[in-house]
């Protein structure tokens, strides 16, 4: 068994290849990093407008 397993590896070396490089698309980048950070404003904003709303219920209470 353990013989196997160790033909199997030495059988198996150097046989695959590395992936090919993908080439950068600076324009997919940008598209996401600005996504990206108007999703965490929008939610910066939601959170300032709960702290907002649990201000004025402790108030209010």
């Amino acid at each position: 068994m353990e013989q196997n397993f160790l033909n199997n590896l030495k059988e198996n070396r150097g046989e695959k290849k590395s992936p090919q490089k993908k080439s950068f698309d600076f324009k997919k980048y940008k598209k996401n990093t600005i996504n990206s950070l108007n999703d965490v404003e929008y939610f910066l904003n939601n959170l300032n407008k709960f702290k907002r709303f649990i201000k004025l219920h402790k108030i209010l209470k």
